[in-house]
Formats: structure tokens, sequence, C-alpha cells
């Protein structure tokens, strides 16, 4: 198995060209995670290969926000991960792919299950066998701490049972254990990062924190949302984006494992409402609205990270609290070129 090459960083970032870097791929370039670990990966030193999926406008989804300097680094592929010529494509040349595509949003996992299957399993089935025909170093897989469900145990290690509480989780299941297969099956160079609740600037208002944060930031003091008991481990996307750096980059120790990624401090939906308010100086009350509650055997209402695993491996730590990536959450979402693009009176699935 080959460990991925590290760039030459010795240099100054500068001197680096987009053809003297080693190349990565990223699915799912254009989504919260995916256009802020594809920064990282520039300011680390490398040249990103970045799928961002097809449209007839041409945008590039996040990636459209990124400066200027950071895309010169940044090779962006119109494609569709359920579409295999799309995906091999991507990964000719690149050393490491980091695998972010999917559907996430477990509302509309109920409305519409097939397109999860053909997402996130599918998907990332194109994305194993590209790599097995191409002979890529490293997968990075994507899981979610979803798959857990509700805890059983606390904090939760990486060998706790697999829950498909929805459709959504269960497709992830089905697509990690795809992974762990072509790892076992055909020796690919798999590693599965699992991160629990990852939030901060760009991220979609279909979960619970930019939809707190987006509305007290239009002004509104009375907050609707779903269930106000569940627990999150909640992690900024910083730090989650040097969790996938960290297992993309770790030694070849790693390859075949599922490491967790989060925090190991749990919060309720409530005490997160009253943090944000105190953060932005804000005095609000909280109207629970049925349409933003899941059934009620698929509400995953505990969830507690043991990410020991992987910072034995790696050294991986989370480097920001919860009430500073609030903040700086807060004040991106309070940019009003920011918060214009968001719906604010619309609950989307």
């Amino acid at each position: 198995m080959t460990t991925p090459m590290m760039p030459d960083l010795s240099a100054p970032a500068s001197s680096h060209t987009s053809s003297s870097r080693p190349v990565v791929a990223v699915t799912g370039a254009d989504g919260f995670i995916g256009s802020h670990l594809t920064e990282q990966l520039v300011q680390a030193g490398y040249h990103v290969k970045a799928m961002a999926i097809y449209n007839s406008q041409g945008s590039y989804g996040w990636l459209d926000t990124v400066p200027p300097e950071t895309m010169q680094h940044v090779e962006v592929q119109l494609g569709d991960v359920r579409d295999s010529g799309s995906v091999r494509a991507l990964m000719q040349e690149a050393q490491t792919v980091y695998h972010l595509a999917a559907l996430i949003a477990i509302p509309y996992s109920y409305v519409a299950p097939r397109s999860y299957v053909e997402t996130n399993i599918t998907g990332t089935l194109n994305v194993l066998e590209a790599a097995r025909e191409l002979g890529t170093g490293r997968v990075v897989h994507t899981s979610t701490s979803e798959v857990y469900g509700t805890a059983r145990t606390v904090p939760i290690h990486e060998t706790h049972p697999l829950q498909g509480q929805s459709p959504y989780s269960a497709t992830k299941i089905g697509a990690d254990k795809l992974a762990e297969s072509y790892f076992l099956s055909f020796g690919l160079p798999v590693v599965t990062l699992r991160p629990f609740n990852t939030y901060g600037p760009r991220q979609s208002a279909r979960a619970v924190i930019p939809t707190i944060i987006s509305q007290i930031a239009a002004g509104r003091r009375e907050i609707r949302l779903g269930d106000l008991r569940p627990t999150r481990d909640f992690n900024f996307v910083a730090d989650t984006a040097r969790a996938f750096r960290a297992v993309g980059e770790a030694g070849p120790e790693v390859l075949g494992q599922t490491l967790n990624a989060g925090s190991g401090q749990e919060i309720t939906v409530g005490d997160t409402v009253r943090l944000i308010a105190r953060v932005m100086g804000a005095d609000v009350e909280v109207t629970q609205e049925d349409v933003r509650l899941r059934p009620e055997g698929s509400e995953v209402m505990r969830l507690l990270a043991d990410a020991s695993s992987l910072s034995a491996a790696t050294g991986w730590q989370p480097g920001v609290s919860l009430e500073e990536g609030l903040r700086r959450t807060a004040e991106w979402f309070t940019d009003p070129a920011n918060l214009a693009r968001y719906r604010v009176d619309t609950y989307t699935v």
C-alpha cells in the first residue's frame, strides 16, 4: 500500500505552482465542509481537483466564495458522484481522494430515500472502484455520527453498534460498510473519518445552529425549532477540516480504520439556543413547530464522541471552543451578503 506523498512545505506557500504541488481530489468540494477542506488543502501546499455537482448555471457552490488566490490552485470539475465517468476523471493523477459528496439532510431522506441510496451508496462505490482501477494512494471516506443512532453508551466509541434510524443514516452505514469491504477484499487503502456535528460559516440552514443564528441575525426573536431535548457534540468546521487532513496525511497504520472526530462535550439543543442568544446579545423565545420534528423512532436523542483513537493515531485535537466557534459563525451570518443567501422565513426539509 502506498503512503501519500507529503507536500514540501519548507519553501513559502507562494513559491508553489499548481504543477509542482502534489495533487489531491475532493468530491463534494462545493459543499459546506468540502469548501473549507479545499481551502485548507491549498494552504497546506496541495493542488486540489474539486468536484462540484453539475448545474446549468455553472455555479461552483461555496467555492464561488473562496478567494481567487486560493482558487488558482483549485481545478474545478462539474460532474456528479453518481456517474462513474465523472468520478474517474476527477481522480486521475490524484494521490489521495477525500470523498465528501453526499446527500445529508435527514428530513429530505424521508421524502426521497432512493436519491440517498444513489448518491451515498452508489456514489461511494464509484469512488472505491475508481481508486482500485487507478491505484489511488489513499481514499478518505466520510461517515457521520448519525450512523450510531441514539447512544446506548457514552462516550461513543467506534465499536458502538450502528443503528439506521433514518434513511440517511442507513445509506451512510451502507457506504461505510462498502469502504470497509474494499479494504478487506482488495486491500484498497481506505480510512473512514466519522465527524460528529460540524457547524460554521456556509452551513445549510437545515442544521440547527445556522437555523438559530440566521433567524436571530434576521431580527427574529421568536425562534422556530423542533425538539429541544437532544444532545449533540458540536465541532467547528475548521477543526473538522483539520481532522480530514490528519487522516489523509497520517501513516499507513490508519488504513482500514474508522475514526471519530468530536469534541467529547455534549449540549442540548435548548442550551445551544441560550448560548447562541448570549453570544449574539439577543433575548429570544423558542416556538416548537411540529413540521420540524423527526418521527419519534427516528430522532437521535444523544451523541457524544470518543475521539481518542483519532488523537492517538494523528495527534488531532479540536482547537476552537463552542463559544468561540459560535461567535465566528454568528459574525459570518450577520454579514448582509451572507444572510441574503438564506430563506430565513421558510422551513426547507
